[in-house]
C-alpha cells in the first residue's frame, strides 16, 4: 500500500492512496466463493454453481462492496501509519477505479490540533468567600413568603402589589391588534408584566370599575409593528385581591418537606440548601474564570468539522428548548458558531490537560458529588444507590468530577487572590457582556 500525505492547511491533510489490484482481486473472489456457497440459481443445486455464472451474475456488486470496504480498512491503516489523528470522517475522491487496476483514492479530512497546555501561571483567578449570615437567612423565609403569596378579595381601591382580575380589549388607530384583549386575565400591579404604563393607569380602581388608557409600546418591543406606538385599551376590573402572605407555620413548613423542629429545624434546612447554593455559586465562577483563563492562554484551530458537529448539537437544544414548529438544520448557523467554538476549543483543551497531567476521576471525589446531590432529597440513600446502578449517570458525573480536578490543576499553577463578598453578591450570577 502506497500512501502519501500533504498539509492543505493547519489542520487539513490531503491523503493519498493506492491499494495494490492483487489486494482488491482477492477480496473480491472472497466474497465471490461466499456467494457461491448460498447463491440460488435456476439449473443448479445450492453450492454448485460453476464460479463462472457466480462470476457473470455477482462480480459488479461483489466488486463495489470490496473496494468500498477496503477503502474503509485502508484508509484507517494509512492514518496508524502515518501518525495522523483524523477528527471527523474523510472526504474520498476515487482517482483510479477500473478493473484490473491498482485502486487510488484521495482523502481529505482534519486532523485534532498538536499543541501543549501553557501559560497556567498566568491565569488570575479571583474567588470569593462568603458565609450564610442570620440576615440572609431571614431575608431567603421573607422570600419563600412571598413566593407563596396568597391573594384575597378586598373592597378597595386597587394598590400597587394588588392582584386585578381583568378584561382588555386593545386597538391602534381604532383597529384590534393580535394579543390585544383577554377576559379574566389575572395581573399583579407592579409586576412589569405589562408595556410600561398600563398597571400605573389600574392603581386606584376598584371592582366594577371600566378605564380608557393609553400606554405606548416601547421603541425596542419584540413585535416591530406595535413598538413605539400608542394603544387605547379599554380596561373592565373585575375584582381586586390583596396579597396575603403566609405564617410561618407547620403548615407553611411541610410544603418544603420539613415535618419536625418547628421554625428552628425549618431555619436550619434553608440555611442548609443556601450553604450548598453558595458553595455552587462560588465553584461555577471559579470555574469559568479558570475555563476564560485556559482560552486565552492557548490560542488553538479547532476542526472545522467538530465546530460543525456541536452547531448542530445547539441547534436540536435550541429547538427542543424553544419547541416551534422547525426542524434543527432551518436555524442559521451562524447563530451557533461562536459558542459552538468555544465549546470545542475548550474540549480540546481541557482534553489535553487531563492528559498532560495524567488525570483520572477520584472515586471519592465522585461518591462525594452524587451525595451532595442526593442531600437535596428526601430519601438520599435511595438517590447514592440508584447513581451506582446507572452506568450512564455514573459516567457523567465522573466526567465533571474531572473537569473539577482539571480547574484544582489549574488552581495550583495560576494567580489566585482570594475576596470576601456577601452572600447576595456571591450568589448573583455574572452578567453576560453587552454586546458593542
Amino acid at each position: 500500500m502506497q500512501v502519501s500525505v500533504e498539509s492543505t492547511s493547519a489542520l487539513e491533510r490531503r491523503m493519498t492512496v493506492g491499494v495494490p489490484v492483487e489486494r482488491i482481486e482477492t477480496e473480491v473472489n472472497k466474497r465471490l466463493q461466499q456467494t457461491a456457497r448460498k447463491a440460488k440459481v435456476a439449473g443448479f443445486r445450492p453450492g454448485k454453481v460453476p464460479m463462472s455464472v457466480i462470476r457473470q451474475r455477482y462480480e459488479d456488486s461483489a466488486r463495489q462492496e470490496a473496494l468500498g470496504d477496503l477503502i474503509q480498512a485502508t484508509f484507517y491503516e494509512a492514518v496508524v501509519e502515518q501518525k495522523l489523528n483524523p477528527a471527523g470522517s474523510p472526504a474520498v475522491e476515487p482517482k483510479t477505479f477500473e478493473k484490473g487496476k491498482d485502486l487510488e483514492y484521495v482523502a481529505t479530512f482534519e486532523v485534532f490540533p498538536e499543541f501543549v497546555v501553557a501559560g497556567l501561571e498566568t491565569i488570575a483567578i479571583e474567588r470569593l468567600q462568603a458565609d450564610v449570615a442570620d440576615a440572609d437567612l431571614d431575608n431567603m423565609l421573607e422570600i419563600l413568603r412571598k413566593q407563596n403569596t396568597r391573594f384575597e378579595v378586598v373592597e378597595r381601591a386597587a394598590e400597587d402589589g394588588d392582584q386585578l382580575n381583568i378584561d382588555f380589549a386593545g386597538q391602534i388607530d381604532g383597529e384590534a391588534f393580535a394579543g390585544g384583549s383577554a377576559t379574566g386575565s389575572q395581573l399583579v400591579l407592579g409586576s412589569g408584566r405589562m408595556i410600561p404604563g398600563f398597571e400605573d393607569a389600574l392603581v386606584g380602581a376598584k371592582a366594577g370599575d371600566v378605564r380608557v388608557i393609553n400606554p405606548v409600546f416601547p421603541e425596542d418591543y419584540q413585535n416591530l409593528d406595535l413598538a413605539g406606538k400608542t394603544a387605547e385599551f379599554t380596561v373592565t376590573v373585575n375584582s381586586v385581591s390583596a396579597p396575603q402572605l403566609p405564617e410561618l407555620n407547620d403548615e407553611f413548613f411541610a410544603q418544603f418537606g420539613v415535618k419536625e423542629g418547628g421554625l428552628e429545624g425549618f431555619r436550619a434546612e434553608v440555611r442548609k440548601n443556601m450553604e450548598r447554593e453558595l458553595r455552587q455559586a462560588i465553584k461555577s465562577k471559579v470555574k469559568n474564570q479558570v475555563m476564560d483563563g485556559l482560552l486565552a492562554a492557548n490560542p488553538i484551530e479547532a476542526p472545522k468539522s467538530l465546530i460543525g458537529n456541536e452547531v448542530n448539537r445547539l441547534r436540536v437544544q435550541a429547538v427542543q428548548q424553544f419547541g416551534g414548529n422547525i426542524k434543527p438544520e432551518q436555524l442559521p448557523a451562524e447563530l451557533f458558531e461562536e459558542q459552538a467554538r468555544r465549546r470545542v476549543v475548550l474540549g480540546l483543551i481541557v482534553a489535553e490537560v487531563v492528559k498532560q497531567f495524567e488525570l483520572k476521576p477520584d472515586d471519592a471525589r465522585v461518591r462525594e458529588m452524587i451525595q451532595e446531590m442526593a442531600s437535596a432529597y428526601q430519601e438520599p440513600e435511595q438517590v447514592v444507590a440508584w447513581y451506582y446502578k446507572n452506568d450512564q449517570q455514573m459516567n457523567e458525573v465522573r466526567s465533571v468530577v474531572l473537569e473539577e480536578q482539571v480547574v484544582d490543576t489549574v488552581l495550583q499553577k495560576a494567580n489566585v487572590t482570594d475576596k470576601s463578598v456577601s452572600y447576595e453578591e456571591a450568589v448573583k450570577p455574572v452578567e453576560a457582556p453587552q454586546a458593542a
